[in-house]
């Protein structure tokens, strides 16, 4: 038995005094789930067993280290048995873990490190340069830094005890954060409940999804993201299933090898990655055969994408949005019901409203402001009361998408509310590229708007207006993409470029990118 139970209608029932570590973690021991393998990858596999002792063992640690009871614990760990160690046994001891985006520069890991007042960070060895860079520019220097590596991290958990008893806490509690870009591209510390996760893994993993203990769930997208945590962790923990991790950048190679190799039920992306995938299957034949269902968000999926893995595959691929305030997908596809190009319905549990400039409910087939409200919403955003009023209004959230509704309640996607761009399912801003791009020496001024490829998936365009003297070819498009990847996440580069003599604006100088655009990709 869960320790949370189904309520009437659609409600969850929680204990009073509740440790969300204890139902993910400790409740498998409980019923005789020690032996079965929880983790699977290439470095071996942990049973639930070995699981509880290890968390056990990080919550010690940091409870001896006199890491109190609400300081923040930063975690930029690849997907690694570590990743689960850290953050429940974190949890677990009363820390609030925050795992990061590893794809990150040193300025960002600066202003999280800084903004968050972390007193512990744990690294993997293979994000070294940029997370020493951050901590060595932050103001803020936290106490207690480790590398997961033999001689720091597991030195240390080694000789721990493997005995903890879970801090006292409640459902309602902080429990734990994950950071979310905003319009400016600055990242905002999105703070979660304990009970959030329990939330998401009941409406949309169990009841959605369907995912049983029999499963095996794969997700290419990373444990940092809001996504890819429900995917790879708390959905197979929820469940008693067993979990994929794959700390390889995700490509169709590592991902079709991964798939053979470890025969996963379940498999998660974007729609980035299901289009390389189709490009490859036309040279490749890896055998998929023991998936049964694909699950996809980040951003919309295309229809064309949809039909022509179904057709690859015969596998279907349930599209969604989620976000990382609501912690994962609210509305969805299912299996049996589900409309190409679309979103999907309402997720049981959570409500959604179609919103005109002046807060009016449209009808169906009018797009607006999509709005949100459900039991995993997050509480605030960290040391940010200006956005939190704005996006956190009441118990409704404002996603900043636009959507319609038909007349069947299938949703769908008409664009951003604002700037913000989705590329690989993963937000950023246009005026991050911008900024970058305007470092660069031959460039007087640039523009970035996203665009569709001939996927139909939206992708990062700019259009530069070079110094004097300066002519557009060939190698300076590829100098400046490889400025921008150097400057930032290497996702963020623009993938075109088009050279202009003077960009459009206002009256008042503003920028109109609605007017920069091509006919096709």
């Amino acid at each position: 038995m869960h320790l949370v139970e189904p309520g009437e209608g659609l409600e969850l029932r929680f204990p009073p005094r509740f440790n969300v570590a204890v139902e993910f973690i400790d409740r498998h021991l409980a019923q005789g789930r020690g032996g079965k393998v929880a983790i699977r990858s290439i470095e071996g596999d942990v049973t639930y067993a070995e699981l509880a002792a290890s968390v056990n063992r990080c919550a010690n640690l940091l409870t001896n280290l006199g890491i109190g009871r609400g300081e923040r614990l930063l975690m930029l760990i690849k997907d690694c048995p570590e990743f689960f160690f850290v953050f429940w046994g974190a949890i677990k001891a009363g820390v609030i873990p925050v795992p990061i985006n590893t794809l990150l520069k040193a300025k960002d890991y600066a202003f999280i490190i800084d903004n968050s007042a972390c007193a512990c960070l744990v690294y993997s060895p293979e994000f070294a340069s940029e997370v020493e860079q951050g901590l060595a520019a932050s103001p803020h220097k936290p106490t207690r830094v480790f590398r997961v590596d033999s001689d720091s991290l597991l030195a240390q958990l080694a000789r721990q005890s493997d005995q903890f008893t879970a801090v006292s806490a409640s459902p309602t509690d902080e429990c734990f954060w994950l950071y979310s870009s905003g319009s400016t591209g600055q990242p905002k510390g999105a703070v979660h409940l304990h009970r959030d996760m329990v939330v998401t893994s009941y409406y949309y993993g169990e009841k959605t999804l369907g995912v049983r203990e029999d499963d095996v769930c794969f997700s290419a997208a990373k444990l940092f993201f809001a996504y890819g945590l429900g995917n790879g962790m708390t959905f197979p923990l929820w469940a008693g299933a067993t979990s994929v991790l794959m700390a390889a950048r995700p490509t169709p190679e590592s991902a079709f090898a991964t798939i053979e190799l470890f025969k996963p039920t379940l498999f998660f992306g974007v729609p980035t990655l299901y289009a390389s995938q189709l490009a490859a299957l036309d040279t490749m034949k890896p055998d998929l055969s023991s998936i049964r269902l694909c699950a996809s968000a980040g951003e919309a999926l295309p229809a064309e994408v949809f039909k022509r893995w179904k057709a690859h595959t015969g596998t279907i691929i349930l599209d969604g949005i989620g976000s990382t305030e609501v912690l994962h997908i609210f509305i969805s596809n299912r299996v049996g019901e589900h409309k190409p190009g679309s979103t999907g319905k309402l997720v049981e549990g959570y409500e959604a409203v179609i919103l005109d400039a002046n807060d009016r409910e449209v009808p169906a087939g009018e797009a607006g402001r999509l709005m949100v409200r459900g039991p995993s919403t997050a509480k605030y955003y960290w040391r940010n009361p200006e956005k939190t009023a704005s996006t956190m209004l009441g118990d409704w959230l404002n996603t900043g998408d636009t959507y319609y509704r038909d007349e069947d309640g299938y949703f769908f996607y008409c664009g951003r509310s604002d700037d913000m761009l989705k590329v690989g399912g993963i937000w950023c801003s246009p005026f991050e590229i911008e900024a970058a791009l305007i470092e660069h020496e031959a460039v007087f001024e640039a523009a970035v708007v996203g665009l569709p490829d001939a996927q139909s998936l939206i992708k990062p365009e700019a259009w530069i207006v070079l110094r004097d003297g300066v002519k557009p070819t060939s190698e300076l498009e590829e100098d400046l993409k490889r400025h921008c990847k150097a400057k930032m996440a290497p996702y963020k580069y623009p993938r075109r470029f088009h050279f202009i003599d003077a960009l459009p604006k206002t009256a008042t100088g503003k920028i109109q990118r609605f007017r920069l655009h091509v006919p096709g990709p």
